[in-house]
């Protein structure tokens, strides 16, 4: 994985209190934020993001640590603030880089241990369960952990208290008054927060943008239930692996319509397997393995799977396209879609969506649902301004989400009063003090691109040409010239993503650069040019003209030239 390096940040980190988020302001996922505190540095969250159709090749994107890693010895830890993958993703990727303690609640390290135990270069990390009962001190910091409602267990958010001030960094989080799975967010902790004072609110704003409230998983069970009873034949359900709020509720609404369910896709059996050895799920029926699926009635059966977003490779897309064995979804079936696209992922789960139609499979989502199948695990607008309410923040700085959501968000606290709001970019370098919160300077914050094999930079030019052959193709030419400069053989010539070979037309395409080829190594013998660079780089520069002239772009074209 090579570093990039950069001019680095004029601000000065060995006195004073700053943020700066590396990932996760104006965008979905690549969570990645910093504190610093008189010289010292504490990391919370580190999450990976979806990569889209910029990203050839690439399924998964992370944060860059390189600006951290200058200062990794005054590292004093990470705390990430719960188990879903856009905040712990990218630990095990990273922490050999970083390699601090990670500090974190019981099930979310769980969910860690299980991704690191997957990965040798992890050995040796020291993860260390946190409770909201008592703060953690790692001076020059403070840390009180305050338990907030959220879709999956054991969410916290974090005050952060120096001597310059406090803040409180709210990580994902509702005001779910009767969620399935844990407590209410406590609303007592927040207010004595407040009440101590709060320099900056440092929080989410997925959902700034929606007027009211969120809901309740309650009614989450109360809908699928009534979904459940409605349908005729087998029913798919997809979610998000690490809901696991809504893999109880799945359980509960299939217990009360009669039915047994089967899990499909390794991320859901990991994630239930920690929810058992952390104590959830406990009360639910015992899952149906898929050896037994064919042994009872499809219509008292439920398929929980995971590939909500579209995934090619999950369990549902499989499914959807007919290449999981033995499970066959057809006229009578039901698939609801219990989760929400996250922006840039609608196209893939159309396309998943339409091969269950073709298949003559009933698609139930929230928008046709009748009832509710979804509650978002983050705040709506009248929750984020009880929040603020309880709270006091003297300043606001909207974070988790692209940049509308943290607009709305900003809007939101003006409107509330707040004293100062502050807007971050990645990178921002947000100084905090009691003088007043404002951006001084800007630190490199770039990706880092997972492909099968290798991490490497979201802007390496290997990423750049393969998104550039996606929408222009490829021209590779072959060129054999004797002593005197003539052709010793005829060119090799492959157009990938241009014509189709079986096609006349198209070889007559062939035969014209050809003799194109032919005319130009004519005026390169009259002009007596003996170099091989250049003689390459002319045959490429005219054979790409002639390319833009029939076809009307630009391709990548290539030319290998050998002299005999």
């Amino acid at each position: 994985m090579k570093k990039i390096v950069e001019k680095r940040s004029k601000a000065s980190f060995a006195e004073g209190f700053h943020f700066i988020p590396l990932g996760g302001s104006e965008e979905f996922g690549v969570n990645f934020n910093l504190y610093a505190c008189d010289g010292k540095w504490m990391i919370f969250d580190c999450g990976i993001g979806f990569a889209d159709q910029r990203f050839p090749g690439v399924d998964i994107l992370l944060p860059d640590p390189s600006f951290i890693e200058d200062y990794k010895s005054d590292i004093l830890g990470m705390v990430i603030t719960h188990g879903h993958e856009d905040h712990v993703g990218a630990v095990p990727y990273l922490w050999p880089r970083l390699k601090c303690p990670i500090y974190c609640t019981k099930f979310t390290a769980a969910v860690l241990r299980a991704k690191m135990n997957e990965r040798p270069e992890c050995k040796g990390a020291k993860i260390i369960e946190i409770s909201t009962e008592r703060e953690l001190e790692l001076a020059p910091f403070k840390f009180k952990f305050i338990h907030v409602s959220h879709s999956i267990p054991q969410a916290v958010a974090t005050v952060i208290k120096t001597a310059h001030g406090n803040v409180l960094h709210s990580g994902d989080w509702n005001l779910d008054p009767t969620p399935v799975i844990d407590k209410p967010t406590d609303e007592a902790a927040l207010r004595k927060a407040g009440d101590e004072g709060i320099l900056a609110y440092i929080g989410d704003s997925t959902n700034a943008p929606q007027a009211g409230r969120g809901g309740t998983e309650a009614d989450v069970v109360v809908g699928l239930e009534r979904v459940f009873a409605e349908a005729p034949g087998r029913i798919l359900v997809t979610i998000f692996a690490s809901n696991v709020g809504r893999i109880q509720s799945i359980c509960q609404a299939a217990e009360k319509t009669g039915r047994s369910v089967c899990m499909l896709g390794r991320s859901l059996h990991r994630m239930t397997s920690n929810a058992h050895d952390c104590g959830y799920l406990s009360h639910t029926q015992s899952f149906i393995s898929e050896d037994e699926l064919p042994f009872l009635p499809s219509d008292k059966t439920v398929l929980m799977v995971t590939g909500s977003q579209g995934e090619a490779q999950a369990a549902l897309a499989r499914i959807a396209r007919g290449d999981w064995k033995g499970i066959k979804l057809g006229k009578g079936d039901t698939a609801v879609f219990s989760s929400k696209a996250i922006p840039g992922n609608e196209k893939e789960i159309n396309a998943v969506k339409n091969y269950l139609s073709a298949s003559g499979v009933k698609i139930v989502d929230n928008k046709n649902a009748g009832h509710k199948i979804h509650v978002s695990g983050h705040p709506y607008r009248d929750e984020i301004a009880d929040m603020l309410s309880w709270v006091k923040p003297k300043a606001v700085i909207p974070v988790h989400g692209e940049r509308v959501m943290l607009e709305a968000q900003a809007t939101l606290a003006r409107d509330m009063g707040v004293a100062q709001v502050v807007i971050p970019n990645n990178g921002s370098v947000v100084r905090l003090s009691h003088d007043g919160v404002e951006v001084i300077d800007h630190v490199p914050a770039r990706a880092l691109a997972v492909e099968p094999n290798r991490v490497i930079s979201a802007d390496h030019k290997g990423i750049a040409e393969r998104r550039k052959l996606q929408y222009s193709g490829a021209a590779h030419i072959t060129v054999v010239l004797d002593e005197r400069g003539f052709l010793a053989a005829a060119p090799q010539i492959t157009l990938v993503g241009m014509i189709d070979e079986a096609d006349e037309e198209d070889q007559e395409i062939l035969e014209d650069i050809k003799q194109e080829i032919d005319d130009i190594l004519l005026e390169i013998r009259e002009d007596e040019i003996e170099d091989m660079v250049r003689i390459e780089e002319d045959i490429r520069v005219c054979i790409r003209r002639m390319l833009n002239d029939i076809f009307g772009f630009k391709p990548k074209v290539s030319v290998h030239l050998l002299r005999v």
